[in-house]
This record gives C-alpha cells, structure tokens and sequence, in this order.
C-alpha cells in the first residue's frame, strides 16, 4: 500500500520536525513541502511528529486517510 503526504499550509507553523525525521521526503522553508519519497512506515513517522498536525497521510492505492 503506497501511502501519498499532503500538506495543509495553512496549517504549518514550519517546526521542521517532520524534515528532522524524514530529510530525504520534506523540505521546510517558511512552510513544509514534499521533496522525495520514504516508505510508509517514514512517513506515518513524521506526520506524527508535526505538531501542527499539518501533515495527511493517504492511501494511494483506495483514496483511504490514514492519519490523521
């Protein structure tokens, strides 16, 4: 099950913890942006690390929210 992140910008207060966790996925300027891909496990990580809860991970496979 490939899971896709979205982020709420208008949500992000850009701590950058989720770039701390996965540096190879995110970026984080004055807001979070994907920059790469992780596996599911990486990613559900740092989703949960945003203290924003900026972060939605989907399945791509059935459109499912997987977190939050």
């Amino acid at each position: 099950m490939p899971y896709v992140v979205r982020i709420y910008k208008a949500a992000c207060a850009a701590h950058g913890d989720c770039a701390a966790v996965a540096p190879d996925v995110f970026r984080v300027d004055e807001v979070a942006e994907v920059v790469g891909a992780g596996d599911d496990a990486l990613l559900l990580e740092a989703a949960a690390a945003c203290p924003s809860v900026a972060i939605t991970v989907i399945d791509s496979d059935s459109g499912e929210q997987i977190y939050p």
